[in-house]
């Protein structure tokens, strides 16, 4: 019966994939709907402190692009490029990745892309090898930034199982461990593709005068920086703030007495976010309607519903067959406790979404035995969706690249994302799991 679960959950992923964003939830809770009337397959336990913190960073940083905080950092971003041209493909990626830390979400990259493609282009930087790399950094920065969702899921699951990790053991190794990753993938890059004045395949294209006429956009240059708004620096400087104050909450806050005996961390993130979003609303006045309406709060909607039909489906069938899985591999386990990045990198192939990923993982692989430094240290293998290219920020890097040199190849599987996500995942994750080995 197990494999016909599985074979179950696979159909859903896949339609999902057919249909996309918010269709994974629902199609998981019709999932947990025929286990359980079907089959006859008590529903598992929906990860609800996981939910919970993702709608309390999300409201917060909602709120922050509310204020147009999110559209501030952007514009300090792009200053930076535009100042250092020839640094493209490293300065690129370091900036969707930096922006993804600090707000914990990879959909704040869209409006930097236009600019990446822009400084590369009128620098005759081929496009391609900082706008793919800069997609794929987007969403490496997701296990090493301190309010998204997949750290706390890492916390969350570690309490329900009885281990003592805090986010400091998370950050000290995900950090640097991604960062590795990002900055070997940049190197790469740097030679990928042919220049653009020796490309005979983009030359072709230039014939044509309307693709030459928009390789250009007269209105991409950064703007003035006095029309930066006070409403905006404030929303920015009180969600600066807050960030600092969580990590140092989750560094000190047992050693000083900070939180009350019995508060988990997991929780304090979640009032802790929910009161930066609250004091951004206080002090900049914006009005919570447009709070709703913003990109970042459909994107963390979105992902919610994703997370609690998906999530809930996986926990259903993992702990109604737990005693087969941990005696099918146990074994290889024990002696290769390693391989577990490769099972969650596979299961990320299809889930996009590294929290999901992570909800449904890892509480298998500490019923498994695996040792938590080096859950810790593979936890950067949980991005594996740059291997079909369809995901949001890979489509918006084709779309803005209007040179056309990012792209899906004729065999789908060829596209610009591709190599870039490899060397970044895997150096990120061979260095993750020897650090957390060596400090954890």
């Amino acid at each position: 019966m197990f494999y016909v679960h599985m074979m179950l959950l696979l159909a859903v992923i896949f339609i999902g994939i057919r249909h996309g964003g918010i269709a994974f939830g629902l199609l998981g809770g019709l999932g947990v709907s025929v286990l359980a009337f079907v089959f006859g397959v008590a529903p598992g336990t929906p990860p609800i402190g996981v939910m919970l913190i993702i709608l309390a960073v999300v409201s917060a940083s909602a709120t922050l692009e509310a204020t147009g905080g999110l559209k501030l950092l952007v514009k300090y971003a792009e200053k930076m490029l535009r100042k250092h041209p020839n640094k493209i493909v490293f300065l690129g990626p370091l900036s969707t990745y930096s922006l993804t830390v600090l707000v914990g979400t990879g959909h704040s990259v869209y409006p930097l892309l236009p600019v990446i493609y822009d400084v590369a282009y009128k620098k005759g930087i081929r496009p391609e090898r900082p706008m793919a790399m800069a997609s794929v950094a987007s969403q490496m920065g997701i296990t090493a930034s301190p309010i998204a969702a997949a750290a706390a899921v890492v916390m969350a699951t570690a309490v329900d199982n009885n281990l003592d990790i805090g986010l400091l053991n998370v950050l000290m190794v995900t950090i640097p461990a991604t960062l590795t990753g990002l900055l070997v993938a940049c190197t790469w890059s740097l030679h990928r593709g042919k220049d653009l004045d020796k490309d005979l395949e983009f030359k072709e294209r230039c014939q044509d005068e309307e693709f030459r006429k928009g390789l250009i956009d007269n209105d991409a240059e950064a703007e003035d920086g006095s029309t930066e708004d006070k409403k905006a620096k404030t929303g920015l400087t009180v969600f600066v703030l807050g960030i600092v104050s969580v990590i140092f909450v989750a560094m000190f806050g047992k050693d000083l007495g900070l939180l009350p005996d019995g508060v988990k961390m997991s929780v304090a993130i979640q009032f802790l976010m929910l009161s930066v979003g609250a004091i951004i609303l206080l002090t900049t006045k914006v009005q919570p309607k447009k709070i709703v309406t913003s990109h970042v709060f459909i994107a963390g909607m979105t992902a919610v519903i994703i997370i609690f039909g998906i999530a809930w489906m996986s926990d259903t069938i993992i702990s109604f067959h737990k005693p087969y899985l941990i005696e099918m591999v146990r074994d290889i386990v024990n002696l290769h406790p390693w391989t577990f990045a490769i099972a969650m990198f596979v299961v990320s192939i299809f889930l996009k979404s590294q929290a999901a990923v992570l909800t449904i993982m890892l509480p298998l692989g500490f019923s498994l035995g695996i040792p938590s430094e080096v859950i810790i240290g593979v936890l950067p293998a949980c991005y594996a969706y740059f291997f079909f290219p369809f995901y949001p920020s890979d489509l918006a890097a084709i779309t803005f690249d209007r040179s056309g040199t990012t792209r899906i190849g004729k065999y789908i599987l060829n596209h610009s994302f591709i190599i870039p996500g490899f060397i970044g995942v895997s150096t990120a994750t061979i260095v993750g799991y020897f650090l957390s080995m060596a400090i954890n």
